[in-house]
């Protein structure tokens, strides 16, 4: 009969040494991904109170957050590895617990593109996190706001603000009335605009389908897409919403010369998966003069609502 193999346990003490140490990426759990791939974070230290340095690093190729020529890093990289940072903070600096369901309440963000280019490394950002506003409910933390300053090799390339609650599960499950991922079940997807019209390079990352007049879209959502459902939901994805307005505001302007460099986004409620959502555009005031005002509507009810500013490329 044959014995099962046995495996060494390798310490950390008999690692290699090398100049900068070792990293690896923090537990996935910990920002709410089922994804190694999609967790960016590689650690955090806290440096007063209710402020910390959060490490991150940021792969020179990927499917939504590189842009199709792989030269620069995409805004909403900067937010998801933002909202990882608040994520991480949450439950390892103010004791939330893992299985606490998060809502995205607000997200504001401000990058400078000039300092996003793809390197000849992975970029290593650091991110200087002061937490603010932080609500206790029963003697507990139940949510908070932070300010991001993000930097790369010192230079600074984009700020960020995200406003974010939570709940515990039984809680969550009371207010989405028993709709679960195993529940509900997403629309089926309609064509897409063609990838090059939002500045994508596969079909299947458009997220707009073309409606009934200019400046109207129907959102696509694919729960089958490995980026945005990296893990089952129950509702889209905040971050799916963000890039309908990213994609709606690349469209919406049309030359193609402008491109999205900041967000300013409000939540107002979940979007149903089993829903059609609409998102809208209109000239809006970006932080330099020019920017597209986004709304997403379901029936009757606004859903979100972003001011993407715009820049000459």
């Amino acid at each position: 009969m044959p014995h099962p193999r046995q495996f060494a346990t390798i310490t950390l003490a008999e690692t290699p040494t090398v100049p900068d140490g070792l990293t690896a990426t923090v537990p996935r759990q910990l920002v709410h991904r089922a994804s190694v791939a999609e967790t960016f974070l590689t650690g955090a230290t806290r440096t007063d109170t209710d402020q910390f340095t959060v490490f991150a690093q940021w792969p020179r190729a990927h499917q939504l957050h590189v842009s199709p020529d792989r030269s620069s890093y995409e805004p909403l990289l900067v937010a998801e590895t933002v909202r990882q940072a608040g994520a991480l903070l949450a439950h390892t600096a103010y004791d939330v617990p893992l299985g606490h369901q998060f809502v995205l309440r607000e997200l504001r963000l401000t990058t400078r593109p000039e300092h996003l280019a793809v390197g000849v490394a992975p970029a290593e950002p650091v991110l200087h996190i002061t937490v603010s506003d932080v609500d206790h409910r029963g003697g507990r933390p139940a949510g908070f706001s932070y300010d991001a300053d993000i930097r790369l090799g010192g230079e600074r390339v984009a700020t960020g603000h995200i406003a974010v609650t939570w709940t515990n599960e039984a809680v969550y499950r009371r207010l989405r009335g028993g709709r679960t991922a195993t529940t509900v079940s997403a629309l089926p997807l309609p064509p897409g605009l063609p990838p090059a019209e939002v500045d994508r390079a596969l079909p299947a990352d458009v997220v707009l389908a073309p409606a009934d007049h200019p400046g109207r879209w129907r959102l696509r959502v694919d729960t089958a897409h490995a980026v945005f459902f990296d893990h089952p939901l129950d509702h889209v994805p905040g971050m799916l919403l963000l890039e309908a307005a990213r994609q709606a505001a690349r469209t919406h302007t049309r030359n193609g010369r402008r491109r999205p460099v900041s967000f300013h986004a409000v939540f107002h409620q979940y979007a149903e998966l089993d829903q059609p959502t609409w998102i809208e555009a209109v000239d809006g005031e970006g932080a330099n003069g020019f920017g597209v005002q986004v709304l997403g509507r379901q029936g009757e009810s606004k859903v979100f609502e972003c001011e993407v500013g715009t820049e000459e490329r």
